[in-house]
Formats: structure tokens, C-alpha cells, sequence
């Protein structure tokens, strides 16, 4: 779900036709490149920088190179936005990971798609 300023939660939706995204059944949260005032967020690489420094946080026994990005954390383009996709299963894996990936999204002011927020941080 997106951020409502006027609300000030995680409450209510900002420009996606459903608020839970299902890819192969698993729940995803998708922070988007845009301010809860609708403007571009910088820098232009942000979304590949997040993902970077999530790069780290793999499953057990997967392999990847030391300059992939993790399955759990991936940086998108979508309608046109710079996104990342989490996947809710870093929550499980590593929850500071999540708590981090949350937070930016938070203190950035970034909308966001798929979980609510607050339900997951309040568990």
C-alpha cells in the first residue's frame, strides 16, 4: 500500500490498481522512485544503490557473484519509475535487512506497493 500524507501512514493506495502484488505467490513490497508529493527521487541510481548494498542477503547455499544483486531485493523499472522489488521473505531471512529497506522508504518519503507497512513492522 502507498504512503497517505494526509493520513500520515502507510494506509492508503497511490496509483496501483491492487494493493497486494502476487509474482509466483510470493508477497512483495515495491518502493517506488516517486515522493508522496509525486516528484522524481534522486539520485537517478537509487534504486540500483539499495539493491547493491542489499546484495549480501541471499538464500542458504545459493550462489552468485559478488556483483549480483539478491533475489530478495531487486531493482525494477516499472511504468516507467525506478522501483525495487522486496521480497517479503527477507523479513524472514534477515529482519534488520527488512527493517532497513522499510525504513528508507519511510524516511525518504517513497511511495510504495503491496504489504502494509506498518502491520508488518508492528509484528
Amino acid at each position: 500500500m502507498g504512503y497517505n500524507a494526509q493520513q500520515g501512514n502507510f494506509g492508503a493506495l497511490w496509483g496501483v490498481a491492487r494493493p497486494w502484488i502476487r509474482m509466483t505467490e510470493l508477497l512483495q513490497l515495491v518502493i517506488h522512485g516517486l515522493t508522496t508529493e509525486g516528484h522524481r527521487f534522486r539520485p537517478s541510481d537509487w534504486a540500483e544503490r539499495l539493491a547493491g548494498v542489499m546484495s549480501q542477503f541471499r538464500p542458504a547455499g545459493s550462489i552468485g557473484g559478488h556483483l549480483t544483486y539478491s533475489p530478495y531485493v531487486v531493482p525494477r523499472l516499472i511504468d516507467g519509475v525506478r522501483c525495487v522489488v522486496v521480497d517479503a521473505r527477507l523479513r524472514e531471512l534477515e529482519p534488520l535487512a527488512w527493517k532497513f529497506v522499510v525504513g528508507f522508504a519511510q524516511d525518504n518519503h517513497l511511495q510504495t506497493s503491496g504489504l502494509d507497512i506498518e502491520a508488518m513492522k508492528a509484528k
